[in-house]
């Protein structure tokens, strides 16, 4: 039913510089396949394989991974090595890459309202490639698009974070509907602890329905001088329904360096050395 997904990969990644400074942090490898990667496969296997990339300048690289290396392949043609480039090779075999270059870092708001042109008007998936999300059975976003198909609307990825920590996201305070699924009543983006509604954080997950542009396009700017999604998503929900999902399977944090460590430490030791 959800074909397409966004990914807004147009970021600086300071926290990561001196390596990013010619590198999109997007590019920086789990034990040996780039963050957005990840992010591509768990939206192709949620049945998303029209991928949006809202780029910046600097971001050449990831346009050139989601390409044929022609030089490469004929080089290991035929070698052992090959068996190195399966990951990427079926990733291009099942996905369509679009990309679309956002001039200013004015916030995801505004990331998202640029690549409206490769979407149209239709539901679409949201990865944001800092948040790796790893589990055993399905994917996140494919456990968000069977949510979708009951109730029609945006919905938002969310975990419990400590209080100390909700400074760092967009929370939500909501009614619960049945187990881990929220009816969103009110989103906060990085409140202090003492304002905060709760302590469900919203994760790189999102799907939003087409509405959500025009919705953007009327959005003030707001903490830190940018246009916040979830000020556009707090609209959403108070016209019409947004719902949180607690999902299954692990989140790691790879906008941090501690973060990215413990998640090339998580998937050399569950993933990489099983395969």
């Amino acid at each position: 039913m959800i074909s397409k997904c966004l990914f807004p990969v147009a970021g600086y990644g300071t926290r990561f510089l001196p390596a990013t400074k010619s590198m999109p942090k997007e590019m920086l490898p789990v034990v040996n396949k780039p963050l957005v990667q990840y992010g591509v496969e768990e939206a192709i296997d949620a049945g998303m394989t029209t991928c949006a990339m809202v780029t910046g300048r600097g971001k050449r690289a990831i346009a050139d991974h989601f390409d044929i290396s022609f030089e490469l392949e004929h080089q290991i043609s035929g070698t052992g090595k090959e068996i190195y480039l399966e990951s990427i090779r079926n990733v291009l075999d099942k996905g369509v890459f679009t990309m679309v270059r956002q001039r200013e870092m004015r916030g995801l708001g505004h990331a998202i309202l640029t690549g409206e042109a490769l979407i149209g008007n239709e539901a679409f998936g949201v990865v944001l490639s800092d948040d790796l999300c790893l589990n055993d059975g399905p994917g996140v976003l494919s456990q968000m698009a069977e949510l979708y198909r009951q109730f029609r609307c945006s919905i938002v990825a969310i975990q419990e974070v400590p209080m100390d920590e909700v400074h760092k996201y967009g929370v939500i305070a909501g009614t619960s509907l049945k187990e881990g699924v929220y009816r969103v009543d009110e989103m906060v983006e990085k409140p202090a602890a003492e304002d905060a509604p709760s302590n469900l954080a919203i994760i790189g997950r999102y799907i939003l329905t087409p509405d959500i542009f025009d919705i953007l396009r009327d959005t003030p700017p707001g903490a830190n001088g940018e246009v916040q999604l979830t000020d556009a998503l707090q609209t959403q929900a108070r016209r019409g329904c947004v719902m949180a999902y607690k999902f299954k399977g692990r989140r790691f944090d790879c906008g941090s360096v501690p973060g990215f460590v413990e998640a090339t430490n998580y998937v050399y030791e569950n993933v990489y050395t099983k395969n």
